[in-house]
């Protein structure tokens, strides 16, 4: 059994290194995911996070875009209500025509930080969440064929025909995508509680559409390869405290690993971790070949994107290696 991989990148800027360093990783990592198989990679947006380095999610694509030559590029998401849909077919319009048929547009209505830098994006609050599902629409015209007399036009963007992805951690985001005829990616690498329940409601409601005749479910998984489980829990623990230092509103950039976790980790930290990440999946090659395959035969995914938040790039780089040459990855 296999299936595609595909990566999701959130150019972490590691503790003691710069924004620089954290921008050229990502290209490594680009280039990395290209020799080795990977579908697609994929930036996510954030903002205001002291580690992450991909809020300009745009410009960032075109970085790696350049240093590969194949692989698909893509967001993973924009958050929409940040932004005028016009805006995003312009930028993602533009990564269209200097790489053409290779980029993806997922789609997500978080917006991606607090509500302070939220409102310091936007130049008012009223393209929020009530206005998603218009706003998805709207950018669909942009991207598609100009109408006779059309009044606004993309340039670029227009006639791109980018696909869509709708991105989602909730029930609703599975009906919206299912409604639209949209392939689907479920965040279960930081939000587990609805996986299922999501890709049943998305499978059993989804409407056919010009982009996708059938249902396309990808879901979100960290991994983390090394030689030695052991050394896979070490490297997994920068990971652990970023998720408890999101928990106590602490914003600090992406932790070095520690040896012992527990030291650091309360009990209500402990059964935070356990709860969130409960489908990391983390060890050596054949542990990690195991449990993914329990996942994939689990949920009946046709896409897996992996997240793989190691502190070292160099240990990052051959994470990824060593997944795609665990046998389940199709290439």
């Amino acid at each position: 059994m296999t299936l595609p991989f595909s990566l999701l990148d959130l150019a972490p800027i590691a503790e003691g290194a710069s924004l620089a360093d954290a921008l050229e990783n990502s290209r490594q990592l680009a280039v990395q995911a290209e020799k080795s198989g990977y579908h697609r990679i994929w930036l996510a947006e954030h903002h205001a996070m002291h580690g992450v380095a991909s809020s300009a999610t745009s410009v960032v694509l075109g970085h790696i875009a350049a240093a590969t030559k194949s692989i698909r590029i893509g967001s993973g998401g924009v958050m929409l209500p940040n932004h005028s849909p016009l805006v995003i077919a312009e930028q993602f319009g533009t990564l269209a025509t200097l790489f053409p048929g290779r980029v993806d547009l997922g789609l997500g209505r978080a917006p991606g930080t607090d509500m302070a830098t939220a409102r310091a994006l936007r130049r008012n609050l009223n393209s929020d969440v009530d206005s998603y599902p218009e706003d998805i629409r709207e950018l669909q015209h942009y991207l598609a064929a100009p109408q006779s007399g059309q009044r606004i036009v993309a340039v670029p963007g227009a006639n791109t025909h980018i696909p869509l992805w709708l991105l989602g951690s909730s029930l609703y985001s599975a009906q919206l995508a299912a409604k639209f005829g949209l392939p689907y990616s479920f965040a279960s690498h930081f939000a587990p509680d609805q996986l299922f329940d999501a890709i049943n409601i998305y499978r059993s409601t989804f409407q056919a559409s010009t982009q996708c005749d059938k249902p396309y479910v990808m879901a979100g998984v960290m991994v983390v390869v090394a030689d030695t489980d052991e050394e896979a829990t070490y490297l997994f623990t920068s990971v652990q405290q970023q998720f408890m230092n999101m928990r106590r509103g602490v914003n600090r950039p992406f932790a070095r690993p520690v040896d012992d976790l527990s030291q650091i980790c309360s009990a209500a930290d402990q059964a935070m971790l356990s709860h969130i990440l409960r489908y990391a999946v983390v060890g050596s090659s054949d542990t990690v070949a195991q449990k993914l395959t329990q996942f994939i035969q689990a949920t009946e995914v046709d896409e897996l994107i992996v997240s793989m938040p190691i502190h070292n790039v160099q240990a990052r780089l051959k994470s990824a290696k060593m997944l795609a040459q665990t046998g389940i990855m199709s290439i």
